[in-house]
């Protein structure tokens, strides 16, 4: 029988949801083990310190993240690559069906308008994506669905200026706080002046842990197929770098 371990991969920012959602997924029995890793300012060794002792024959890696960016990209599969068993990289869970239920229960039904602000990245449409996907689902729902992101546009602080509602609900597309959701989103959106409702972050609800488990299965069918997936190929062809920040040859 294979042996399977899911580790739930993030920042250390994101590690109190992360360990939330392993707890859940103990409960539902989907794997053999489950565990959560986290970094810091260097990934790769971060990571490859925890994950060192690793015994499972197939293991599920799950980025905490709403997108891809460069750790998720590059660091973390350099440090799955090391990995003496079969790695099965999972997407992050920004397109998920499963997250935009967790976004749906954060805006009242009454809602005039929705907007979902991400991080976003200059260099690569990986936010934006999963943005429009979960706005493209909304819009059935509501009236009024519009994206905005801190580092690429639309920007987010001309967002008060675009809606058209008179009251929008704000969903940072965020799976713990961070400075973003905290200070950069609120100021931006100047939440003094009013108008606008800002809920939580997306972490601690039951449809996240779904879309985990939804990311496992998925992955599980084409594991047993033999199928490669983008995931897979990240972690297979990730390049060592000269030294991982402490001196050490990678």
């Amino acid at each position: 029988m294979t042996r399977e371990t899911l580790v739930l991969v993030g920042r250390e920012s994101v590690s109190g949801v992360a360990r939330r959602h392993a707890d859940a997924l103990r409960e539902r029995g989907i794997v053999d083990r489950v565990t959560v890793a986290t970094y810091g300012a260097e990934p790769t060794p971060d990571l490859g310190a925890q994950l060192a002792g690793t015994d499972a024959d197939r293991l599920y890696a799950v980025p905490m993240r709403f997108a891809h960016a460069h750790e998720t990209l590059k660091d973390v599969p350099r440090a799955l690559g090391r990995l003496d068993c079969e790695v099965r990289y999972c997407d992050p869970l920004g397109e998920s069906p499963a997250t935009t239920e967790a976004i749906r229960a954060r805006v009242d039904d009454d809602a005039s308008a929705v907007l979902l602000v991400a991080l976003g990245n200059s260099r690569d449409d990986h936010a934006r994506d999963a943005a429009a996907f979960h706005a493209d689902r909304l819009r059935g729902a509501f009236e009024e669905v519009r994206t905005a992101f801190l580092l690429q546009s639309p920007a987010v602080e001309c967002a008060r200026y675009t809606l058209d509602g008179d009251h929008a609900v704000v969903v940072p597309l965020f799976l713990s706080d961070c400075e973003a959701t905290t200070t950069d989103i609120p100021a931006k959106l100047e939440l003094d002046r009013g108008g606008f409702t800002y809920t939580d972050p997306l972490g601690d609800a039951t449809a996240i842990t779904d879309a985990i488990a939804a990311e496992v299965e998925r992955e599980r069918v084409l594991a047993e197929s033999g199928a490669a997936t983008p995931g897979t190929d990240l972690v297979t062809n990730a390049r060592p770098v000269a030294t991982d920040g402490r001196g050490n040859a990678e």
